[in-house]
């Protein structure tokens, strides 16, 4: 799989790109937002592989895991960045289907978390989606920014998926349709 947007390639991610998930997924300022409790940070390049080989597995259009790689010609042209997803909510009886982003560092402010997830959200629609939701920790105001800028409602705090109680955003497809 592969889109793109003005500065992005979203693709599959490879078993060569697994410095790069170990990298991203290592570091605490990323992981403690991802799932519930303590956070897990990878331990090495054997883990990054077999995390890898998880995503690339996944066959559920049109849900997935992709690396976000930047394409713009600028310092991190040519660098996978992180991952935007699209996978079903853990827990969930009516098949609802999250959307989630995850970036190093390096890549946090330059706009692309809602760049990528914009493309996502396409595809996630055209693949015939009804709508798609988003959660996030109760205090990580970046990740909410982000459903914000993407024309997501805040639909007020839930525990309905994790165990701890989450932010909870939605979109439809009909409200998608009237943005673009």
């Amino acid at each position: 799989m592969q889109l793109t947007t003005d500065r992005l390639l979203i693709r599959d991610w490879t078993i060569d790109d697994a410095p790069t998930a170990l990298d991203i997924l290592s570091r605490v300022e990323v992981v403690k937002w991802l799932g519930d409790g303590e956070p897990k940070l990878m331990k090495d390049l054997d883990e990054a592989r077999e995390r890898i080989g998880t995503w690339l597995v996944r066959d559920d259009p049109p849900c997935g895991f992709w690396a976000i790689e930047v394409a713009d010609g600028g310092p991190l042209d040519g660098r996978v960045i992180g991952s935007v997803l699209l996978v079903p909510l853990p827990n969930n009886e009516n098949g609802e289907i999250e959307i989630g982003w995850h970036l190093h560092p390096d890549a946090w402010g330059y706009g692309y978390a809602p760049e990528a997830a914009r493309v996502i959200l396409d595809r996630g629609f055209e693949g015939g989606l009804p709508d798609i939701h988003a959660v996030t920790h109760l205090t990580n105001d970046a990740s909410m920014s982000v459903a914000r800028k993407i024309g997501m409602e805040h639909r007020g705090i839930v525990t309905s998926w994790y165990d701890d109680p989450s932010q909870y955003f939605v979109i439809t497809r009909e409200q998608w349709a009237a943005r673009r």
